[in-house]
């Protein structure tokens, strides 16, 4: 579902958005889309996996002997 909304530009971005959209062959309104995911993604919350925290071992003590209780794994048994 799309939303709709108005951004006002400058005359010298309104210009530059419309060469790019030209010489691309897509609509300005495109372009503005792609510019406004793109911005989201490189500045908002970094993603983290829904299971990060999800889950509790009762441990209190997994960080000081995470090597002991790791220790064998990945070796052929």
């Amino acid at each position: 579902m799309r939303k709709k909304t108005t951004v006002y530009l400058d005359a010298d971005a309104y210009r530059r958005l419309k060469l790019l959209a030209r010489a691309r062959k897509r609509p300005p309104a495109e372009l503005v889309r792609e510019a406004v995911i793109e911005y989201a993604a490189r500045h908002g919350r970094p993603r983290t996996a829904a299971s990060v925290g999800a889950f509790r071992s009762g441990r209190r003590d997994l960080g000081e002997r995470a090597e002991e209780l790791l220790g064998g794994m990945g070796r052929d048994a």
